[in-house]
């Protein structure tokens, strides 16, 4: 029972014990990336394929006669031709839940910046503005208590509910924004009453046709003056030249992105230019704690050990 995955440096597995990866079948090969024109070949005679974000289309699925199980070393499987692989019996498989900590802490990291601006009161003091002031401290960039401020949730999975926990433990008051399917929910309130009254709102929804570009230039336009825009989940969840016009103009009062539409981003991306205001962007790293990868690749496992047994998917 022959193994391959196709791009083990989105989870430097140096750092990991992958005694059980390397257990769960007969032969493994690793490569650290794999380019689209070398995946056919990689995965010719592969019983088991694990991805992380190397496309998986039909024509490679269909070219694989030995294919028998896709583990999508991830949660989202948006890389794999789910219907091809359902037309071949293959099962795909995704591992739920290993970032429920390290998110919601990046989430809070990027909020408290935005609140305290410690990042650009810690370069004044590196670039020598400190020792320069006429008085004891810089006062230059404006620090808001979060305390008795209402954090707007947008998506209350896992994820969503764990970031609402650590508002609630600033003294934060939370506000969650009602389902996109229409459905009642006690406790939730209407998406243009979060709008008006969050002073942060944090992202933690899905990308789906529901969500795509959600936070367009009238869902900004809705946003209390002065607000903060937090993404931790998807970056297609944002129309990113709107973003970038309602932080020049002032109407925000500053974003925190750790993902992007297109990853990496190229030079030209719209909230990479210079002239931005008040914007932290962080490379999709949110996920990326030790322990997160670990509970990644041990469910990666599972999945393979699972499907040996015969085991339903759960």
């Amino acid at each position: 029972m022959r193994g391959v995955f196709l791009d083990t440096l989105t989870m430097k597995l140096e750092e990991l014990d992958t005694s059980a990866l390397e257990a769960s079948l007969d032969h493994w090969d690793f490569f650290q990336t794999t380019a689209a024109e070398e995946t056919a070949a990689r995965i010719a005679g592969a019983d088991v394929v694990v991805s992380n974000k190397v496309v998986l289309d039909r024509p490679l699925i269909e070219s694989a006669p030995n294919l028998k199980l896709i583990c999508v070393c991830a949660t989202g499987t948006n890389n794999i031709d789910l219907e091809a692989a359902e037309a071949r019996g293959i099962p795909v498989r995704n591992v739920q839940g290993y970032a429920g900590a390290s998110v919601p802490q990046h989430a809070l990291a990027l909020m408290l910046a935005l609140a305290t601006r410690w990042h650009q009161y810690d370069s004044d003091v590196k670039s020598g503005r400190w020792s320069q002031s006429p008085i004891f401290c810089l006062l230059e960039h404006p620090v808001v208590e979060l305390a008795g401020k209402k954090l707007g949730i947008i998506g209350y999975g896992n994820l969503g509910q764990r970031f609402a926990q650590l508002g609630r433990s600033l003294g934060m008051e939370i506000l969650v924004a009602e389902s996109f399917t229409g459905r009642r929910q006690e406790g939730r309130v209407p998406l243009v009453q979060l709008l008006a009254e969050s002073d942060v709102i944090s992202l933690h929804c899905p990308l789906s046709a529901h969500t795509e570009r959600l936070v367009d230039g009238d869902f900004l336009a809705a946003m209390k003056p002065g607000a903060f825009l937090i993404n931790t989940a998807r970056g297609g969840l944002i129309d990113e030249p709107a973003l970038a016009a309602a932080l020049k103009s002032g109407h925000l009062g500053g974003a925190a992105l750790d993902v992007l539409s297109a990853e990496p981003p190229p030079p030209d991306h719209p909230l990479l230019a210079a002239d931005i205001p008040n914007l932290i962007i962080t490379p999709h790293s949110a996920w990326i704690s030790r322990e997160s990868r670990q509970r990644l690749l041990d469910g990666v496992v599972e999945n393979i050990r699972r499907w040996r047994s015969g085991a339903a998917n759960p």
